[in-house]
């Protein structure tokens, strides 16, 4: 049936830059492309999905095209297909001579996020918001009313070269192992031109296409296969060639008469790693590096190893994944082809594979013959090698990372050297960034999607590789989002300066064992000392997630094998913002064992929701002064533990709590306490655990409080 949409023509934009035109015909979807090289106008032809990569999907979006053009555009909210959507942001710009304002309104609920535009009630455009790009598909002549308008920027490069694709190039590194390159290039230039490069390093397979939006702007692309990986030779060994290899491909590029020596980086993820891996290699022609959500130094920061924990799901996922031929098996690393409980729970670690995929994985093999830390892992340790970092770097994240604690990292070492043009930039959003408004029942505000997050990548390499006078060097040093309040946030560094580290400290009459116990937080230790006790049994590991979201964590707390401190109900909001740590006491009859602390917020009805945690293993408590030093039972130690950073609103009416336990196990294999090398599978054991508190043994957790009363 035929409705106000029907005949219509949406140009679809990729990060600002024009691909084609749709028809909306009454019968079936036309598509009306560009040639990707020469810009010309293809004809127009019954589109099918494999013509055009897009957040957008056109065909799903076309079939469901009469519920809005039908919907009522009005009031501050609206349901379409299921979906609720929130008047948001006005854009007032001239329509045929006349003044016009339309609405985009937001869409709320679980990803993928795709927002709409109206004006005076009809639909003019469908944007989906993301990461490196931004599609937008707009009713023909009505950019200037949508968000669009932000590349309309002068300051920003224009899209107007075709793109050239050179094709696989081998680049030899300096031990001889080929890895497969891909170039592409501007086409229309002037002959002989010269254009910086932006590079991206990748375990997952190069596709060239994600960097089409830079090349139309004047930028070569270069994306390369890691080491054993896709179309590269050699051997998978996550991590460790990074730096190398990156250093030996930017050689490569500044011989190449198309390159005009300046090198950009962008990286997400193991990406993220890998370029930040490149940066510490301090090499002269990297000018500028934009790092996503970075994995961190594997044996004590992520994924690999979290506080010298060896991680289960998070690590073997991925480990799994890349262990199943030389191209990645999304479905294993997502696990949509395993059961992650199953996987996480299954020992010996080492047979994991072959249980799981069939096959030994190579890289498990190469984590387990390194479980002390060695040369091995001092080599792949970024932090290690932060003083090399010449050029600035923007790193962004969320608070429901679950890499944030590898970004931490990232930001300390760039803090510690006074690295010039680092910048830091933390929403409300999980490891996929600007990917959502809602995190499971946490509504964060319209505003949490950022429609400068594309923009700025552009402008950040405009200013560095380009020398274009945009500002971008001049721009607050951090940027987060108070989570609660909903509120973008700018300072002049991360952990806000304006924020005050307060502690928070343990108490109890010694019996803190679960949220019926007797736990309290203090902001005054109290004389003497006392103790709490636990009994770990790693047979009988507790779990959540495993996710860095706001888990309701009431069913694990009530376990006696957790120690659970709460503040007073709080009389006004108290707001934190920045990078949460711990302090504590303990002993513990075992040799080794492992610590979690965990902060969370208890709201009025008690349902206590996860705001931040990490882990740390005794024997490693000292790491890296004393790389590994085993537990003398019985004996009080001190600890410190980096927890996942927050922006984070605690209302009047809530209490802050904090839970000290043993095991998480779809974060970490749980520690047999034995001391034995985990991977050699030893027959575990019970450890009984005390944790200390009061004026001789000041256990807290220090938060960097931005506002409110403790």
């Amino acid at each position: 049936m035929a409705h106000s949409l029907t005949g219509k023509t949406f140009t679809l934009y990729r990060s600002g830059v024009y691909e084609g035109k749709f028809v909306m015909g009454p019968k079936v979807l036309e598509w009306h492309g560009v040639d990707p090289q020469t810009r010309l106008q293809l004809k127009r032809i019954p589109f099918e999905k494999h013509m055009m990569r897009s957040m957008l999907d056109f065909t799903k979006l076309y079939e469901n095209l009469s519920d809005y053009a039908n919907a009522k555009w009005e009031g501050d909210s609206v349901t379409v297909s299921g979906k609720k959507y929130n008047r948001y942001l006005p854009f007032t710009g001239t329509l045929d001579g006349k003044e016009q304002t339309a609405y985009l309104w937001a869409q709320r609920g679980r990803p993928p996020i795709m927002d709409i535009v109206t004006l005076d009630g009809n639909v003019i455009a469908f944007v989906m918001p993301g990461r490196t790009s931004s599609d937008m598909l707009i009713l023909e002549g009505h950019e200037k009313l949508t968000p669009f308008t932000k590349y309309e920027d002068p300051l920003l490069s224009k899209a107007e070269y075709g793109v050239r694709h050179l094709g696989n190039h081998w680049v030899t590194t300096r031990d001889g192992v080929n890895l497969a390159t891909e170039v592409l290039l501007p086409a229309g230039g002037k002959p002989g031109q010269k254009f910086p490069t932006i590079v991206i390093r990748t375990c997952y397979g190069k596709t060239p296409d994600a960097g089409r939006h830079w090349v139309n702007r004047g930028y070569a692309f270069v994306t390369q296969d890691v080491r054993g990986r896709s179309d590269s030779d050699g051997e998978l060994v996550p991590f460790y060639y990074e730096r190398d290899d990156a250093y030996d491909l930017f050689d490569w590029i500044v011989k190449q008469d198309w390159s005009d020596g300046n090198i950009g980086m962008w990286g997400a993820s193991y990406l993220g790693y890998t370029t930040t891996a490149a940066a510490t290699s301090g090499h002269p022609n990297l000018k500028a590096a934009i790092s996503e959500v970075n994995v961190g130094s594997p044996f004590f920061m992520d994924v690999v190893r979290r506080g010298g924990a060896v991680c289960s799901w998070p690590g073997v996922s991925w480990a799994l994944g890349q262990s199943v031929s030389n191209r990645v098996d999304h479905n294993v690393f997502g696990g949509r082809a395993v059961n992650p409980e199953e996987v996480s729970k299954t020992r010996p670690i080492t047979k994991i594979g072959e249980k799981f995929i069939g096959k030994r994985s190579v890289v498990l093999d190469g984590w387990a013959e390194h479980y002390r830390y060695d040369e091995f892992w001092e080599h792949c340790n970024n932090s290690a090698h932060g003083a090399n970092v010449k050029c600035p770097m923007l790193i962004l994240s969320g608070w429901h990372d679950g890499d944030a604690l590898g970004v931490q990292e990232t930001w300390r070492f760039l803090t510690k050297y006074d690295t010039p043009g680092r910048r830091i930039i933390i929403g409300p959003w999980p490891h996929s960034l600007n990917a959502f408004r809602d995190c499971m029942d946490v509504a964060y505000g319209d505003n949490a999607i950022d429609y400068d997050f594309d923009t700025r990548t552009i402008r950040w390499f405009d200013r560095y590789l380009k020398g274009i006078e945009n500002g971008e060097d001049k721009k607050p040093r951090a940027t987060y989002y108070l989570s609660g309040e909903n509120k973008w946030y700018h300072s002049d560094d991360f952990t806000p300066p304006e924020a005050t580290l307060t502690k928070l400290y343990f108490h109890s009459n010694g019996k803190a064992n679960s949220l019926y116990g007797d736990g309290t937080l203090v902001t005054t230790p109290q004389e003497g000392h006392r103790h709490d006790t636990y009994v770990y049994d790693p047979e009988n590991a507790a779990r959540t997630s495993g996710a860095h979201v706001p888990n309701v964590l009431n069913e694990i707390q009530a376990r006696q094998d957790f120690l659970v401190y709460d503040s007073e109900v709080l009389t006004e909001p108290v707001a934190v913002a920045g990078n949460i740590s711990t302090e504590f006491y303990a002993d513990s009859s075992a040799v080794d064992t492992d610590f979690y602390v965990c902060v969370s917020d208890v709201d009025e009805k008690g349902v206590a929701r996860q705001i931040s945690k990490s882990v740390i293993r005794a024997e490693f408590r000292n790491w890296p002064e004393d790389p590994s030093s085993l537990l003398t039972p019985g004996k009080i130690e001190k600890y410190h533990i980096y927890l996942h950073f927050a922006g984070w609103v605690f209302k009047a009416g809530h209490r802050i709590r904090v839970d000290v336990s043993s095991a998480d196990y779809m974060i970490c294999f749980p520690n047999t306490n034995t001391g034995i090398n985990p991977y050699e599978d030893p027959d575990p054991i019970v450890a009984t655990q005390k944790i200390y508190h009061g004026a001789d043994y000041p256990s807290c957790v220090v938060l960097p409080v931005l506002y409110g009363k403790l």
